[in-house]
């Protein structure tokens, strides 16, 4: 065999990545359980390969060696007494601990529960606080952490009756004595789920096997994987894009993958573009767009991004798990055209851990098509002809993946035609199996097999528009207006970045609702304080015609969710709670 499209190992570690091409010939996920297809890909070469910080690899983990240690992993958790159905928590740091530990709890029958770690949103007693409320709702026998957060994740623990904290140092060093094996029903639960957004009434997805593979074999096939495609990533594996789609995903695809910590890209984000730069094959990686926009912000226009970075070779630049922002997209094109990046990689597409991952793909090489769509149709009102029309641009995220069937729906329930934005809706395999221990929230959004998304959009020649969460809608007078729009015009103002502001309703001393903007602010002087408030009410003003509470806040005041995302809820909730304290502003 000539294999040639790999990565080529630095110079500093002399590690041979795990290879792109191999005699193993592919399956798309045409398996009954995950462990079956662990279990195959085992049989070849392919695997996954951990990077430090600066993008040199430290290790390569072939599929059979991670299957290797699941199994023991396996033997270990059954030794302890976890049975079939069990949950087992884990702290999902990037590393092959986790994924051991995670493909071991499968491979024994057992429920992974994977965790956020720490990050920079927020303080020790908050992060405990977060992970203690899933750890609640999931009732698991058993956390796995890495040391270094020991404190943290033992502190937790010990709020959940019958729950042991482990060191995962610790677990890999017991025995690990036979045992047989459950056998695994395709039906069964395979892991949950907790989405990023989690806070205080948690929502575990419930994930079966069956559900697991469909949604992997549809977007494999959605993406039109080839023989020389290698994963490249940063994403967590706490949330489901880098969980199901780029750790389960490159398993039972049989691709060989490259990991930096989310960490580290978040300190160094260009590292990500320098390992997808030294991929001899083709690259196949997902970023929310806030990566895209920080990339594109770190290269000045002195930099000479031929010479540094060669990205010619990737293939498909998947964009998801927020709103896909097309000038953010064209920013990053006009940074990094002349190191060979095509627009046409861009692959947007639009998922859900409800649906297990993907619910729609963009084909490959179709790249990013936008409709503009006039404000009067997203806030369901009649044209007001005394004021220019005004339009933003809605994102094509791409046509239902394999197996997958997508509706959207007007208020009384019934599918609408092609332009009509509505409740977006969707059926298939790929489906959750419900929210754990949660049947009456189960029951609202599951209805004959359709899933509520609890998006809104449209559908226009099979191909589905995402216009925002129904839940984030702005209602005034009647009148819907989108956070985001709001946002994004502030946005435009000098010296603001995605993720500066964020817009909600609230309510007056007199009664009367009306958008409230919370800003961040890098100026000092109270003065220019004053003007820049004074500027922002105008150009909110100018989005909704009307006045609007406008706050100018610190520098990453802000909260996030675990996976980095603007939480517009949990700042609503901060900032009527007084715990968001506003600059003073000249008098």
């Amino acid at each position: 065999m000539n294999d040639t499209t790999e990565l080529v190992p630095t110079a500093s570690t002399q590690i041979a990545p795990t290879p792109n091409a191999d005699d193993l010939p592919r399956r798309l996920a045409d398996f009954a359980t995950f462990a079956d297809a662990l279990d195959y890909a085992a049989t070849g070469r392919r695997g996954l390969n951990f990077h430090d910080a600066r993008g040199n690899l430290v290790r390569a983990y072939t599929y059979a060696e991670l299957r290797e240690d699941a199994l023991a992993s396996a033997r270990r958790l059954i030794a302890r007494g976890i049975a079939p159905g069990d949950r087992v928590a884990m702290i999902a740091e990037t590393g092959p601990e986790f994924a051991a530990l995670f493909c071991g709890a499968i491979y024994a029958g057992a429920w992974p529960v994977p965790l956020p770690l720490p990050t920079s949103f927020g303080g020790k007693e908050s992060y405990i606080d977060q992970i203690a409320v899933q750890m609640a709702s999931a009732e698991p026998k058993l956390l796995f952490y890495p040391e270094e957060i020991a404190g943290m994740a033992i502190a937790a623990a010990e709020r959940q009756p019958g729950c042991e904290g482990l060191a995962w140092q610790d677990f890999a060093a017991a025995d690990a004595p036979e045992a047989d094996l459950p056998a695994l029903d395709p039906e069964a639960i395979c892991f949950l789920q907790y989405s990023s957004g989690s806070t205080r009434f948690p929502h575990g997805v419930a994930v079966t096997h069956r559900a697991l593979l469909d949604n992997l074999a549809g977007h494999s096939h959605g993406m039109r994987v080839v023989e020389t495609d290698r994963c490249i990533s940063w994403l967590p594996w706490y949330h489901d894009m880098g969980l199901v789609g780029c750790l389960l995903s490159p398993i039972a695809n049989q691709v060989s993958a490259d990991y930096l910590k989310t960490e580290h890209f978040a300190r160094r984000p260009l590292a990500w573009l320098d390992l997808i730069s030294r991929n001899t094959g083709t690259t196949l990686s997902y970023s929310p767009t806030f990566g895209y926009d920080i990339c594109s912000r770190r290269i000045s226009s002195q930099s000479s991004v031929s010479e540094r970075f060669d990205l010619s070779r990737w293939r498909v630049a998947g964009n998801g798990a927020d709103m896909i922002r097309p000038d953010v997209m064209q920013n990053f094109v006009d940074a990094f055209a002349d190191a060979g990046f095509k627009a046409s990689a861009f692959l947007p597409s639009y998922g859900l851990a409800e649906a297990t991952l993907a619910v729609t793909i963009m084909p490959p090489g179709e790249g990013i098509r936008v409709e503009l769509v006039e404000e009067e149709r997203l806030s369901g009102t009649p044209r007001d002809l005394s004021r220019p029309a005004r339009y933003r641009a809605i994102v094509n995220c791409g046509r239902p993946v394999r197996g997958m069937a997508v509706e959207i729906r007007g208020e009384d329930g019934h599918a609408l035609g092609d332009h009509r934005i509505g409740k977006v809706w969707c059926k298939g395999d790929s489906i959750m199996h419900s929210y754990y221990r949660d049947p009456e929230a189960t029951a609202d959004c599951l209805v004959a097999g359709w899933l509520d998304t609890g998006d809104m959009g449209y559908m226009a020649d099979g191909y589905l528009f995402i216009v925002g969460r129904a839940k984030d809608m702005i209602i005034i007078n009647g009148k819907n207006h989108w956070p985001q729009d709001i946002e994004w015009a502030v946005e435009q103002l000098p010296g603001f970045h995605q993720g500066d502001i964020a817009a909600f309703a609230v309510e007056t001393d007199n009664g009367e609702e009306v958008p409230a903007v919370l800003v961040h602010c890098r100026v000092s002087d109270p003065e220019e304080r004053r003007k820049l408030h004074e500027e922002i009410r105008e150009k909110v003003r100018s989005i909704t015609g009307m006045n609007c509470v406008v706050e100018l806040v610190p520098p990453r005041t802000l909260p996030r969710t675990s996976s980095g995302k603007l939480s517009r809820a949990k700042a609503k909730k901060l900032y009527l709670e007084g715990e968001i304290a506003p600059l003073k502003l000249a008098a």
